[in-house]
């Protein structure tokens, strides 16, 4: 089973994010990059404000959506894509 993160993790800085009618578009100029995400990817960075833990954004996503457990593992994907992306520390 692999090790479960549990650090609180923040959007980068300097990113340029604007809301569009199914997600973000977040422009990285540092990195010359766009990236488009979806909803629940554009709610998960809004909750990686340094403060919130994984654990926590996968609790509020569960309420958020009703769903009847958290949606720990989807969470973990999108984070890891998000770090891989260098939009998250």
């Amino acid at each position: 089973m692999a090790k479960r993160r549990t650090s609180n993790p923040k959007a980068v800085k300097g990113l340029e994010i604007n809301p569009v009618t199914d997600g973000y578009v977040v422009h990285d100029a540092d990195r010359a990059r766009i990236h488009y995400l979806n909803p629940t990817g554009a709610v998960i960075l809004e909750l990686c404000n340094g403060k919130t833990t994984e654990r926590e954004i996968s609790e509020l996503l569960q309420l958020a959506y009703e769903l009847s457990e958290p949606p720990s593992a989807e969470v973990q994907e999108c984070l890891s894509n998000l770090r891989r992306e260098g939009l998250i520390g």
